[in-house]
């Protein structure tokens, strides 16, 4: 660090907090992403910039902790047998574009008169696409669960596995005896295997039981420090085995997908993956060497620009072939044409086996940095250059002047039945939705619906939301709800919010926003379906109501547990149909021994509790 100090460097901690709290929302007010603000930002503070830091690499190695934790919370929404699916798109489409791609970058470095090892070297590190800036791109898209979007994530990782085969070629490559080579590879690829197999075992065999016993304890900063225990150690293992620590943290992500654990899981990691991904980009940021870009800057542009540019036509041949439409295809090349945080490893074993030498490594690596800065400002010019592709609003009227007393957005099934109460008491309502199909088919059964998506602020504003004394939210989607009322609260802040809540976790967060009502779309139908089912069973109407009634006080005491310690709060609340002796209701007082004689008698442990 530029500066020393006898205690914490605070200095450089708030430099870099300083440096990604101005620059990413300056970015993002621009367009221009969070992940370009946090790249200029490194640019700025770094050691050609205002020399805050002089020790990049110090930082990107912490850094690096925050794509493992992106892949594991990645991993945690993608189920085996989801993964399973993927695994055409994974083997094939993957490894054709990694193939495909590596040939035509490395005949650039033999066409401009460079080495065969140093051409290939030097291509096979822009082959591996930046995982972190990719999964971020879609996440903030939106299109993370897309089958666009899984396409590439497919690709990025048959490209993790790939940075084993490509470090044992450059071990081959390296200028060495064919002895001191030969023999080397079959060792460190059943290393790898073996610790792929030990990982899944324990997946399947341990972590489940393992996060059962701590909960049992109650301790939620037991339980945050498992969760990251969990995904440093798979790290932690596949970085000893060869192997990405990304890959590790992904594979336990795939293991506790189905945990019962798996949301309290992404809610402990969520933070500590958010800022550390956010320092990745900052210290990849900083490691842009200004002094060899401005040496060699003729050199520099164009590789980026040919590297990009024939990445990105193979990425697109490739699409092409495999059926994809044009427009994803373009998207996917734009995307994807880029290199990776995996090509600094490819490129410093290269330089530490001889193949290239310390002038080469920094130039490849401003290229890299380059090709990750331009990719948010493609983005952007390929939204100017291609559209979003509009609806046929043929016979669809748009939002326009509305003034309903009650907006409600969204007409599923939620919305159909939520309006009935209010049209039968004569409220005036106006109805947005943005699905042309949906609003068509509403028609025939007497509703008028505009198109109208309510996640933008000039159609609440054409909708009347500002002019309405209530607006229900009836989307379907969790982060949609959010984001809508989010808007909602903060231009509309005098009107009342009505909010469809799609599970538990959406429903805290939507208190937290300060909504005049939540309601989980399945609770109240679920309560009815279980008061009928008692009294089904024989028991009398009168008292299945009162135990509903009790479940209701237990869930909204929970809930207020929930919203101030967190999602495993008020667990005790709950009544599971694990065999755990005690009653269904707490007594309202301690029991009072009668006879003095049998004080010190303790009941036995099996006596019916109830």
């Amino acid at each position: 660090m530029a500066v020393e100090t006898s205690g914490p460097d605070l200095l450089s901690v708030v430099v870099l907090l300083g440096a990604g709290v101005v620059a990413v929302p300056l970015f993002k007010r621009l367009g221009l992403g969070s992940i370009l603000g946090y790249l200029a930002a490194g640019v700025v503070i770094g050691p050609f910039g205002l020399k805050f830091f002089s020790d990049p690499e110090t930082i990107l190695h912490v850094a690096e902790l925050g794509v493992v934790m992106f892949l594991f919370i990645i991993g945690l929404e993608m189920q085996p047998s989801r993964l399973w699916g993927l695994r055409k798109d994974i083997f094939g489409l993957g490894a054709l574009q990694v193939g495909v791609c590596a040939l035509l970058l490395t005949g650039v470095g033999i066409a401009t008169g460079f080495p065969v090892a140093h051409s290939f070297v030097a291509g096979a590190g822009f082959v591996l696409t930046s995982t972190a800036i990719v999964m971020q791109l879609l996440e903030e898209r939106g299109e993370t669960a897309t089958p666009q979007g899984q396409r590439m994530v497919s690709i990025l990782l048959l490209e993790d596995l790939a940075i084993v085969p490509l470090l044992a070629i450059v071990a081959f490559l390296a200028p060495m005896s064919v002895e001191a080579a030969g023999g080397m590879h079959w060792v460190p690829i059943g290393i790898g295997i073996g610790a792929i197999v030990g990982l899944v075992l324990a997946g399947k065999y341990l972590l489940n039981p393992l996060f059962g016993f701590l909960a049992q304890s109650r301790a939620r900063e037991v339980m945050t420090a498992a969760a990251l225990l969990v995904v440093l150690g798979s790290a932690l293992l596949m970085q000893v085995s060869g192997l990405s620590m990304a890959m590790g943290a992904f594979l336990a992500g795939v293991l506790l997908s189905e945990s019962t654990f798996r949301h309290q899981l992404e809610a402990d990691i969520e933070p500590f993956r958010g800022i550390l991904l956010g320092l990745f980009f900052l210290a990849v940021g900083m490691s842009l060497d200004l002094s060899v870009v401005a040496a060699n800057w003729k050199t520099v542009i164009f590789y980026v620009i040919a590297f990009k540019v024939v990445k990105a036509t193979g990425i697109y041949a490739v699409a092409r072939l495999l059926k994809s439409s044009n427009r994803e295809a373009i998207e996917r090349a734009v995307i994807m044409a880029q290199g990776g945080e995996f090509a600094f490893v490819l490129y410093a074993t290269a330089t530490a086996v001889g193949i290239l030498d310390g002038q080469a490594n920094a130039i490849l690596t401003a290229v890299i940095i380059f090709s990750m800065f331009l990719t948010p400002l493609l983005l952007v010019a390929l939204r100017f250059l291609m559209p979003e592709e509009k609806q046929d609003l043929e016979a669809v009227e748009v939002a326009e002047g509305l003034s309903g007393n009650v907006l409600i957005i969204g007409f599923g099934r939620f919305g159909q039945i939520s309006c009935q109460p209010l049209l039968l008491r004569g409220v005036d309502i106006s109805i947005i939705d943005n699905d042309v199909e949906m609003i068509q088919a509403a028609s025939q059964f007497g509703f008028k619906v505009y198109y109208g998506d309510g996640t933008r602020l000039d159609i609440l504003h054409a909708a009347g939301a500002g002019r309405a004394q209530a607006v229900l939210i009836c989307v379907d989607k969790a982060e949609t709800i959010l984001s809508i009322a989010n808007l909602l609260k903060s231009e509309f802040p005098l009107v009342q919010i009505y909010a469809r809540a799609y599970d538990r976790g959406n429903t805290i967060e939507l208190i937290k926003i300060g909504v005049d009502y939540q309601m989980r779309e399945t609770f109240e139908s679920a309560l009815i379906f279980g008061e009928n089912t008692l009294v089904g069973l024989g028991v009398d109407r009168r008292e299945a109501a009162d135990v509903i009634e009790d479940v209701r006080r237990r869930d909204a005491e929970r809930l207020d547990l929930q919203v101030a310690g967190g999602i495993r709060a008020g667990i005790d609340l709950m009544k599971g149909n694990a065999p755990v002796p005690g009653p269904l209701i707490k007594p309202r007082r301690a029991g009072q021994v009668i006879n003095p004689e049998v004080a010190g008698v303790q009941p036995p442990q099996n006596a019916d509790a109830n």
